[in-house]
């Protein structure tokens, strides 16, 4: 595919990066030297300086030969401009990154693609809404939801108190007579190794193990990892950012009982006036006293949204030290990110990472309905639709030419999830999820054709 990135930030860089791995023609254009001499340098791109909204840079751009155009650079405006241009000029599909999220909510009501904007992107959207998910599945550290929740694949590291640790996956299944979960990737501790786990595969103590699971399934995860489900309802957010505001306001339309720290005072003001459900307290959230005097030992979960990464993790930090049993750290730096658990934080999560997520399953193969990479394992879940010429359609599992490296995790079928062992018959129009490892995915979009 041919992909031009308007925008060498942080998050154009990233999915610069990204693709690059992929082996895509990639053209990132912004107007900063430094930023694109560094792009560069570090990747296989071109890379073109320029106004991303000058017709003139996306005709040297060749945007008229474009599979994909992406607006991400800082400005919402030059997105939508560049957007808007490049698919007058030919380009098949266009991506723009936006900040105001009323964009998002007002889809319906504002015919974006009619403009030319096939589809929009609010890294702060997708933030906020991964920790409400976080917080709705307290005991995991890791979710993500397949058609509203038909399917449902939750991440956990397994204590020593898992009814299943030192047993194989096929043991594992026998303890619950009507199987709702499947077992899809694992690492173990201390390891940077990626395993797809397979009938014999052992369960050890402090493995990162993701399950697929339909909605009858999540409280027999519960029971089977030995985690209990924990009620939350006192939230301390620190932060009054995009991704802060809208956590607060969502959790606040759903009954939690907020507390958000933000240190500008108008601010503070600001989002009192909009969120009236909520308290909002004008202060330091570094300050520790400020945070004790505030209860925060009483709160169920601590989200810190700052700007500054250092210092959402040290507030986490203090956070899980008097007790917190949910902390959720926002990243920026990549590095931080990597560090996940080992850093004592239940889950740390990155805008970047969520934005390249959703714009990934556009440079994919097959029909890719939604994908989402796993924090820190190699590999990637994808949901195809299984068309008439697919390979798949009308084969069962067990049959299939299947990569080691990849496996099924569950499949939707008239609304409703199943979990798809080896004897199940897969047919047109069933949306199955699976998870690969890079290696795997060029073999498994194949069979989706």
């Amino acid at each position: 595919m041919k992909i031009i990135i308007a925008g060498a930030g942080e998050v154009g860089f990233h999915l610069a990066k990204l693709l690059s791995y992929e082996a895509q023609e990639i053209t990132l254009i912004d107007v900063d030297k430094e930023s694109l001499a560094y792009a560069d340098g570090h990747l296989d791109i071109r890379v073109l300086r320029g106004d991303a909204t000058s017709i003139a840079v996306l005709q040297d751009a060749k945007v008229d030969s474009s599979d994909l155009v992406i607006g991400v650079t800082a400005s919402e405006t030059t997105n939508l401009t560049f957007c808007l241009l490049a698919k007058q000029l030919g380009s098949k599909k266009t991506i723009a990154r936006i900040s105001n999220t009323e964009f998002v909510d007002g889809k319906e009501l504002i015919k974006f693609d009619e403009l030319g904007i096939d589809e929009l992107i609010s890294p702060e959207e997708l933030a906020a809404s991964e920790i409400q998910l976080l917080l709705n599945q307290s005991a995991f550290n890791d979710t993500y939801e397949f058609e509203g929740g038909l399917l449902t694949m939750v991440g956990v590291f397994l204590p020593k108190t898992a009814p299943f640790v030192g047993k194989m996956v096929k043991e594992a299944a026998k303890i619950f007579p009507e199987l709702h979960f499947m077992p899809i990737a694992l690492q173990r501790m201390g390891t940077q190794y990626t395993l797809i786990p397979r009938g014999d595969t052992v369960f050890k103590e402090g493995d990162q193990v993701y399950f697929i699971t339909n909605k009858g399934g999540v409280d027999d995860l519960y029971k089977l990892t030995g985690m209990q489900k924990r009620q939350i309802k006192n939230v301390m957010i620190l932060g009054g950012s995009k991704v802060g505001f809208k956590t607060a306001r969502d959790l606040c339309s759903n009954k939690f009982n907020v507390k958000l720290i933000e240190k500008d005072k108008d601010k503070a003001f600001d989002i009192a006036d909009s969120i009236p459900n909520a308290l909002v307290i004008n202060g330091d959230g570094r300050n520790v006293e400020l945070l004790e005097e505030e209860s925060l030992e009483s709160m169920d979960a601590f989200i810190s949204v700052t700007g500054n990464s250092e210092t959402n993790i040290m507030s986490c930090l203090v956070a899980k030290s008097r007790g917190i049993k949910k902390t959720i750290a926002l990243v920026e730096n990549m590095d931080y990110f990597q560090l996940s658990q080992s850093i004592g934080i239940d889950t740390l999560i990155n805008k970047k990472l969520l934005a390249a997520n959703n714009i990934f399953r556009y440079i994919r193969r097959g029909e890719v309905l939604a994908l989402t990479r796993l924090n820190n394992l190699n590999a990637e879940i994808l949901e195809f639709e299984v068309k008439s010429t697919s390979v798949v359609n009308g084969e069962i599992i067990k049959e299939l030419n299947f990569p080691r490296e990849a496996i099924i995790g569950g499949v939707i079928r008239n609304g409703e999830g199943l979990i798809a062992l080896g004897d199940f018959k897969i047919t047109e129009g069933d949306k199955v999820v699976v998870c690969a490892l890079p290696k795997a995915i060029p073999r498994i979009e194949k069979l989706f054709l």
